[in-house]
């Protein structure tokens, strides 16, 4: 029964990260969460989530190899979440985008929207933590992640 539920569970939400992936927003995350749920249960789920986890691994380390990439990396993850913040004030169109496009597609979404950009850039400072922690000066475990990655893809 427990396999069932979990299996369940897992379709669900990947299916509900697949819905909000188009939006601004943790869609990415859900499918990831939904994915790791799945090959729990399943052997096709869980050769998909070891490569996904390896690869942003590998992001997470490239990300932090140096300090100035570091330093980019926080940037862009605060900018992630500071732009959360415009979904939740939603300023009126722009004259630029009314001339061009319809207002409706002006911050899709919405406040939901927002919320979620807010949290995927606080996630996305935590795993900058986190490979900065781990990665951060040991050019082996990045190598060692390249490695690993080689391995799951002989060519």
């Amino acid at each position: 029964m427990r396999g069932v539920v979990v299996s369940a569970a897992g379709w669900v939400v990947t299916l509900i990260g697949v819905v909000l992936f188009p939006l601004p927003g943790p869609g990415l995350l859900l499918i990831a969460v939904g994915l790791w749920l799945l090959a729990t249960q399943h052997d096709w789920a869980a050769r998909r989530v070891d490569r996904v986890r390896l690869q942003a691994l590998h992001g997470a380390a490239r990300g932090v190899a140096t300090v100035p990439r570091a330093c980019w990396s926080v940037v862009l993850s605060l900018a992630l979440a500071a732009s959360g913040l415009l979904w939740l004030w939603v300023p009126a169109p722009p004259g630029w985008w009314s001339a061009s496009l319809p207002d409706w597609l002006w911050l899709p979404g919405g406040t939901w929207s927002g919320v979620g950009q807010i949290v995927s850039g606080l996630i996305t400072l935590g795993v900058l933590g986190y490979a900065w922690v781990r990665f951060h000066g040991r050019p082996e475990e990045l190598a060692e992640i390249q490695e690993r990655l080689r391995a799951l893809d002989p060519v």
